[in-house]
């Protein structure tokens, strides 16, 4: 079993690099990405603004609209959710149900 390792830095959200690295260099607006991926406004600029995260359905529409995997999309919400947690809250009190393995 590995240890997972809480990364040097905040994760951005993937609305950010979806703003930064795909719509601004194209020069894509809001509203034409929303057409584009057949959702409203109002729900592409939450997750443009980091209020709202990438679903699966929408990494399948982000990857068929940008030429990417639905993948990619859905490890950055994952690293930014995985990130947002354990700043609050730490690592957890559980009682581990394994026994940890011999070095």
């Amino acid at each position: 079993m590995s240890t997972i390792t809480k990364p040097m830095h905040n994760p951005s959200h993937p609305g950010e690099v979806l703003r930064e690295l795909y719509m601004k260099p194209l020069g894509i607006t809001v509203n034409a990405a929303a057409d584009a991926l057949k959702v409203t406004r109002k729900h592409l600029s939450a997750i443009l603004n980091g209020r709202a995260s990438v679903t699966p359905d929408m990494a399948l529409r982000l990857a068929a609209a940008f030429r990417t995997d639905a993948e990619i999309w859905l490890n950055l919400q994952s690293q930014h959710d995985l990130w947002q947690v354990r700043g609050r809250k730490g690592k957890p009190a559980i009682r581990a149900l394994v026994p940890r393995k011999a070095a």
